[in-house]
């Protein structure tokens, strides 16, 4: 075509954005589970397009914070009287934490929501934002905002696996990923239900193989994703109905 690549950058990332679009569209869970009797959570998955690249937005929780205090998360918290859905609860929370407009996202969908250590359910909700966003981290919440390859969730280069022990007591393994920023000279380890997030986006949008296991059938990660769920919800409330 004689024509560099270059060329095309608006294109590309259209097209970058597109196929993603499509591809969340087909796992968007809408409300299925939203009515399943447990407290609610939501975080925001926020997806932008660098140098043709999908990216991810995470936060670092502030040191001073009581829960999980220095970890890697998404943005995102508890649900509120104020918030019609789960979308107004990521949206909410990611503005408060890291001073991003809601209307400067595009939410694309819901996705299989997760069970955290107290036992909240929580929602993730994937947006995409520009590549410009400059975060404004709220001190008291966030002490780091960082972005890094979406890819890298199914092809890292720092990866194990951690034992962890689920609230019921079963002995499981979560995955962990070590991540080093170089343009920042920092170092991000990501685990836990972030990281169980972020594999899950990577798959969905990907569609590829990832370079470790993972525990979902990949011919059909809809129902294999949505049938993990339903077992760890049973097994929780098989625990709640035994503590009663």
């Amino acid at each position: 075509l004689g024509m560099s690549r270059r060329s095309f950058p608006f294109a590309s990332r259209k097209s970058v954005k597109e196929k993603a679009r499509l591809r969340l569209r087909e796992f968007d869970v809408g409300d299925k589970f939203s009515r399943l009797p447990l407290p609610k959570a939501s975080v925001l998955l926020p997806l932008m397009v660098r140098e043709g690249k999908l990216h991810l937005l995470l936060t670092v929780r502030s040191t001073q914070l009581r829960r999980s205090p220095g970890e890697v998360c998404f943005p995102g918290g508890k649900s509120e009287a104020i918030d019609k859905d789960e979308i107004d609860t990521a949206l909410r929370e990611a503005k408060e934490e890291v001073g991003l407009q809601p209307e400067k996202v595009e939410v694309i969908c819901r996705l299989v929501p997760g069970i955290d250590k107290m036992n909240h359910l929580v929602t993730p909700v994937v947006g995409f934002i520009e590549d410009t966003f400059q975060a404004i981290p709220n001190p008291d919440e966030v002490s780091d905002v960082f972005i890094m390859p979406l890819e890298y969730f199914i092809k890292p280069l720092n990866y194990k696996t951690l034992p962890y022990k689920t609230s019921s007591g079963h002995l499981s393994w979560v995955h962990c990923f070590r991540y080093d920023d170089h343009e920042h000279k920092m170092s991000f380890k990501i685990w836990g239900l972030t990281a169980h997030f972020a594999v899950f986006l990577a798959l969905v949008i990907f569609g590829k193989r990832p370079t470790f296991e993972v525990d979902y059938d990949l011919d059909n990660l809809i129902s294999s994703s949505e049938n993990n769920f339903m077992n760890l919800y049973a097994s929780l409330y098989e625990r709640k109905k035994s503590n009663l």
